[in-house]
């Protein structure tokens, strides 16, 4: 067995962990095998406990912008470390990683860090009811911000591969007070501020949805978005734990000329280590506790190892050519999977250097479009990429990431085997 060592793991992990994972997708279940153990990774690569090492295009669920292990993130980690690596209190590290982000995003006018990407999608929701004195969110199907109970409505990623679209446990009365529509859905949008007038504390998106596969928004929906909530008195928040920095220095809202009252952050700015993030404007921020009536607090929030990182990740991408040469790179290898895609019936979403393929002759807009998508055709061909020395986000559901650390020529390879691979079985 290839795969010998990996399997031996998950039974064992099976023993202790549930589902043997510490994070539902992480199973393979809908790839129809075990998972992947990995003991290490290096630039575009990741190895296995088996020794197998795969050209890596889930980069810990998009995490690894400049691919792994960056010289200039572990030399920033290991200094810190030799300091200390919590002290629960204020550093300057937090200090200046607040400074570059909202030097970065002109919407953000302060910030506050936390330790995942739910905690701050949470905070800023609570912060939005206090501001508001409103109860009521709008979300969208498909889009994912995390477990907390009142956003498991209709939600992606992982669940996107469960028979229920929201988690037992979760009282009713919670789910109540959230409204789920479609993305890319005017209509629906307008209903809903119409049906609950004066009742909506914020809208919540993800301006690129990235947790029901990369799902583009359709021309003038962010727009639109904008102008809804700003009629309705409602707030409007951008979920940008995927696509703060993915292809432009200044999130998904600087890429379509939007500014929120809210962003959400997470996964880049914390260059591995665990690390979310709530910023706006000030009127809004400053009635967080100790200022103002919002409570929120968090042990390892701010912590400075996660902070040096975030600082060193931010640091590279400020130089003038990155994105450029990242997006142009990215571009060029999503172009031509497009016309491979074509050529046999699959559908490719890409934005900037995140991509999807769905097994599909029709436009995927929203998740209702998703789940039309065949998930066995999307199987087959993982666990075939997969012995190709291929790894990409184990989900139909999910977006696939390409680092400043794959080359042309990586770049190439994968694309010849994704050409020779793709499978109607």
């Amino acid at each position: 067995m290839k795969d010998k060592k990996s399997t031996a793991a998950y039974r064992e992990a099976l023993r202790y962990i549930p589902g043997g994972v510490n994070s539902p997708v992480r199973a393979f279940s809908s790839i129809g095998r075990s998972p992947l153990f990995i003991q290490k990774a290096q630039g575009p690569f990741i190895t296995d406990i088996d020794n197998r090492t795969y050209i890596d295009y889930c980069l810990s669920w998009g995490v690894h912008i400049l691919g792994h292990n960056h010289p200039s993130v572990i030399s920033a980690v290991t200094k810190t470390l030799k300091k200390g690596t919590s002290f629960g209190a204020p550093t300057r590290e937090e200090v200046e990683l607040a400074r570059r982000i909202i030097d970065a995003m002109p919407s953000i006018e302060k910030i506050r860090f936390v330790s995942s990407g739910t905690e701050a999608v949470m905070s800023a929701v609570r912060l939005a009811r206090a501001f508001t004195k409103r109860k009521k969110i709008i979300k969208f199907d498909g889009c994912y911000h995390g477990h907390a109970d009142h956003l498991l409505v209709a939600g992606g990623s992982g669940l996107s591969e469960l028979a229920h679209s929201s988690s037992e446990g979760v009282p009713e009365e919670f789910v109540r007070q959230t409204i789920s529509v479609p993305f890319n859905d005017r209509e629906a949008v307008t209903e809903a501020f119409t049906k609950y007038r004066g009742e909506v504390a914020a809208l919540i998106v993800e301006p690129v949805p990235a947790n029901m596969g990369v799902i583009l928004p359709e021309d003038g929906f962010l727009p639109f978005l904008a102008n809804v909530t700003k009629e309705n008195d409602a707030l409007l928040i951008f979920d940008e734990v995927i696509t703060g920095f993915r292809f432009s220095l200044s999130g998904a809202q600087g890429y379509y000329g939007i500014d929120p009252d809210l962003t959400c952050l997470g996964k880049i700015i914390g260059g591995g280590f665990p690390v979310g993030a709530f910023g706006g404007r000030k009127e809004i921020m400053d009635m967080l506790a100790p200022l103002g009536p919002v409570y929120q607090a968090g042990t390892l929030s701010g912590n400075p190892v996660a902070m040096s990182a975030g600082i060193a990740v931010l640091k590279e991408l400020t130089t003038k050519k990155f994105y450029r040469e990242m997006n142009t790179r990215a571009a060029e290898f999503t172009e031509r999977l497009t016309r491979i895609g074509e050529q046999r019936g699959v559908r490719i979403n890409a934005c900037g250097p995140m991509f999807s393929i769905f097994f599909t002759e029709t436009p995927v807009r929203n998740y209702a479009d998703l789940k039309r998508c065949d998930g066995k055709r999307f199987a087959a061909m993982y666990r075939s990429l997969l012995n190709r020395g291929i790894y990409l986000s184990p989900a139909q559901g999910e977006a696939h990431f390409i680092s400043q650390s794959h080359t042309p020529a990586l770049l190439k390879k994968t694309l010849d085997v994704i050409d020779k691979t793709f499978t109607y079985d």
